[in-house]
């Protein structure tokens, strides 16, 4: 199934169709990263107007992840064979109306119910769009192009969710909730002008139920887990069993994933290294970075006394840089590939998160906390592009709405586990309520788990770097006449 709008490698100017479908999926995933991070510095007035506690406000933030990396794998693969533009139309829809619930609920679990539903919604969207586009797009330059605007609007989205909601929480942490509505309808009536219509996949011969339920409850059931273990204790009982279960269900999955003729996901996408590199080092690059955010909000917040606006302002360097770099990083991509590209990522971000650990009750801000911030904005938009791109590359287009939930899926559980881990590592001696400067020691090993897990990251990525060599290798290609000596193309190809 390849779009009406597929547009040749060779083609060089867009048509304002083909830009303003981009533009509609761009600002879906401008709204799905938006919602994770512009939560954050809106949580300290969310829990003094509801009479929150810490643990409860995990669960806003917790709460969109788990519908989130839940159902990514079900909404990756409802795309391929549903069609793209009916469940990215309808989920965008769920998620307009799921926000404006958010912003006029007066309780926490109506909160949460409603954090959930947004997280359900965008794992629909999520991958329906990343697939539009790879089949809309011919691999190679083209492609590198679009996704390289459309993952720098989503990193654009996570970092600038933190000065909108600065801004916002000065008027109610209310209209944080609410901001995501109008757009996401008018980005729904715009999308249902121009995106294409797709067909459903009518060769496949019926759907992997068994699949899809022990595939999405077995994300619910590990984010749920590692998300309450910081609550009720890694060790206990509860948390053990939930694991044991989760491990259970997976491997079910996987038994039915390889004896399925129709599975949810082909598991041979796996075999290739490239393929779990860019799945491990999406994990790895956003359970990191939400770690991050999360001991730097309430640090700026709770230690040092800012406001929601000044918080947001501190962050807004590096959401500048990786809005200034959208156009661009689609270029770098082709002349120095992804893998370079995202080792580089990583290694600003390890540097980063390291001279974070320099904060004190009273720092600087241009020497202690500005450098983490570009760095972590070059990082964002060197890293994530580079993921998408190097993820969907190779891949049939058949399969493109598997191999996008997929790889969300990596993204959101990682941030989900991570994010779980580094809140056990800061609570765990009880500092939580004490003084500024017990709170600064409770998160000095948080963010170490968090520089250990980018290290992790980039350590993965040179694997990937060792294999390769080569920069370039010759592949002998045969005409289709009778092949003599000087008759031989040699083509230099590159990862």
């Amino acid at each position: 199934m390849t779009s009406p709008l597929n547009v040749p490698a060779t083609q060089e100017r867009w048509s304002p169709r083909l830009w303003g479908t981009l533009l509609v999926l761009c600002a879906a995933m401008f709204l799905d990263a938006l919602d994770v991070s512009m939560v954050g510095v809106a949580l300290p007035s969310i829990a003094s107007d509801l009479n929150l506690t810490t643990s409860t406000l995990q669960w806003i933030v917790s709460g969109y992840i788990l519908g989130y990396g839940g159902l990514l794998l079900l909404g990756g693969r409802a795309a391929d064979l549903l069609g793209r533009r009916q469940v990215f139309l309808i989920a965008l829809a769920v998620f307009a109306l799921a926000s404006l619930l958010g912003g006029f609920v007066d309780s926490g679990p109506l909160l949460i119910a409603s954090r959930f539903i947004k997280g359900l919604s965008a794992a629909f969207t999520a991958p329906a769009g990343l697939s539009i586009i790879t089949t809309t797009f011919k691999e190679g330059p083209q492609r590198n192009r679009a996704l390289s605007i459309y993952t720098t609007c989503a990193a654009t989205g996570f970092s600038m969710g933190l000065v909108l909601s600065g801004l916002l929480t000065e008027v109610s942490w209310r209209s944080t909730m609410l901001l995501p509505a109008p757009i996401a309808l008018i980005a729904l009536v715009f999308g249902a002008k121009l995106i294409p219509r797709s067909e459903r996949d009518r060769t496949h011969r019926g759907y992997d139920l068994p699949g899809a339920v022990t595939g999405t409850v077995s994300m619910l059931l590990l984010v749920f887990t590692v998300v309450q273990a910081s609550e009720v204790g890694w060790a206990s009982a509860r948390t053990l069993l939930s694991f044991l279960a989760v491990a259970i269900l997976l491997a079910a999955f996987v038994v039915i994933e390889q004896r399925s003729s129709h599975p949810l996901i082909r598991l041979g996408v796996l075999r290739s290294g490239t393929q779990v590199r860019a799945q491990l080092g999406a994990a790895a690059f956003f359970g990191s970075y939400v770690g991050f955010q999360f001991i730097a909000t309430q640090y700026l917040q709770t230690v040092l006394g800012w406001s929601a606006l000044q918080t947001a302002l501190a962050f807004l360097p590096a959401g500048a840089l990786v809005a200034l770099s959208s156009t661009k990083v689609g270029a770098v991509v082709d002349r120095f590939g992804t893998p370079r590209l995202i080792a580089a990522g990583f290694t600003f971000m390890v540097v980063g998160y390291a001279l974070f650990l320099r904060t004190s009750l009273d720092p600087s801000y241009a020497a202690v906390i500005l450098p983490t911030m570009l760095l972590i904005g070059a990082a964002c938009a060197l890293t994530f592009p580079s993921l998408n791109i190097q993820a969907t590359n190779g891949v049939d287009d058949h399969e493109q709405g598997m191999v996008s939930g997929l790889l969300n899926t990596s993204v959101q559980v990682g941030g989900a586990i991570f994010l779980a881990v580094v809140t056990a590592v800061i609570t765990s001696d009880g500092s939580a309520s004490g003084s500024p400067q017990a709170l600064l020691d409770s998160y000095r090993p948080g963010l170490v788990v968090v520089t250990v897990v980018a290290l992790a990251g980039l350590l993965i990525t040179l694997t990937g770097l060792r294999t390769r060599r080569p920069q370039q290798h010759t592949v002998l290609i045969a005409k289709s006449e009778p092949v003599h000596e000087e008759s031989t193309e040699r083509v230099a190809v590159r990862d």
